[in-house]
């Protein structure tokens, strides 16, 4: 994997529509936002949430379950949701509605099956308004119709079972596919990256090396923004530095490269610094997969070091010092997109911002 990353147009985040209630979800990533914001609310640790189910007797509720099921990686069966939910006190009354949400998303998962198209701007019918629609359309009698024989009448049934059969089986597509003709997001680069994450109690280190001639250091963190709302403080060398600022959720481009500047006064003449991470607050955790390290000196910005995270790259890890202390609660490899490249680079790229071609 190289250590390319994408330019500061990832780093802003437009402003998002209204985000769907329990009683209108639909979709998967809006489901684990809903998690996501019961698990911050319960304000506890998913060793807790372990413990809890584990007293509870039930359904268990493994961490590393629990941490796939909220950041979205595997859709969760109905029972460990419930269970996760008790674990996070949620009252048992809201209960039966988080299944009727859990049974939307499960139903809007399934295959798609393939409709009849119809025509532009003409409402569809499906189910027993087709039937209706169908007998509507045949032309009345006004005379006592014949009393069919026995054959006639065993295809009659037939043909009303096999009417019947078609329109359940439209109700049933129309239930579950997604509005056709809508338009999917444009496709984003997709990269493949291993890192970490870390929760409440938590915090990473590692160290690297800059020019002493610098005027100015900036962090390049790239991070999954399917976590939502990642906050953490940075020191370097034992001094406040500053921090990471929470960004919202990421639902379709869940790569983001987030800068972070260090104050002049805290690099200039040195020839290394030592950078702590330290978990303040999340809907989950704090992920990290890739640091790029820029410098500023004699006034043109260029990469001083690079620390690529994951257990695939434990030389990296290791010629910088990286460790993690206290709860570790993911490891492994992800494999998101990038938003679609901006036709030309902002001012604010020109300057510094964009790490890599």
């Amino acid at each position: 994997m190289g250590v390319d990353a994408e330019g500061c147009e990832g780093l802003q985040v437009a402003g998002e529509p209204p985000a769907p209630g329990l009683e209108s979800v639909t979709r998967h990533e809006d489901l684990v936002r809903l998690l996501a914001e019961e698990f911050a609310r319960a304000d506890v640790s998913l060793r807790e949430l372990e413990g809890r189910a584990d007293k509870a007797g039930g359904t268990r509720l493994p961490r590393a379950t629990c941490a796939d099921m909220l950041a979205g990686r595997r859709f969760p069966k109905k029972a460990v949701m419930v269970a996760f939910l008790r674990a996070c006190r949620v009252p048992e009354q809201r209960l039966p509605a988080w299944e009727q949400a859990w049974e939307r998303v499960r139903i809007a998962r399934l295959p798609a099956l393939t409709g009849q198209a119809t025509a532009p701007g003409r409402p569809t019918t499906t189910g027993a308004s087709t039937v209706a629609a169908q007998l509507a359309a045949l032309p009345h009698q006004t005379a006592p119709a014949p009393n069919p024989g026995p054959g006639r009448r065993r295809m009659l049934v037939v043909a009303m079972l096999a009417s019947l059969a078609a329109a359940s089986l439209g109700v049933l597509a129309g239930f579950w596919l997604p509005g056709r003709g809508t338009s999917e997001p444009p496709r984003g680069r997709t990269v493949a990256d291993d890192g970490r994450a870390f929760g409440q109690g938590g915090s990473s280190r590692f160290t690297v090396t800059v020019d002493p001639a610098n005027t100015g250091v900036r962090l390049i963190r790239r991070l999954d923004a399917g976590i939502g709302m990642q906050r953490a403080t940075i020191t370097v060398n034992g001094v406040p530095a500053g921090g990471w600022q929470p960004l919202h959720v990421e639902r379709v481009y869940r790569w983001k490269d987030q800068s972070a500047d260090i104050p002049p006064s805290l690099t200039a003449g040195r020839r290394s610094l030592t950078v702590v991470n330290t978990f303040v607050s999340s809907y989950q955790d704090f992920n990290e997969f890739l640091y790029v390290v820029r410098q500023k000196v004699n006034g043109v910005w260029s990469t001083a070091d690079t620390v690529d995270v994951g257990p695939e790259h434990a030389a990296s890890e290791s010629a910088h010092g990286y460790r993690i202390t206290g709860p570790q609660t993911f490891a492994g490899v992800q494999e998101f997109a990038y938003p679609p490249a901006l036709s030309g680079l902002t001012a604010a790229a020109r300057a510094g911002n964009v790490p890599l071609p």
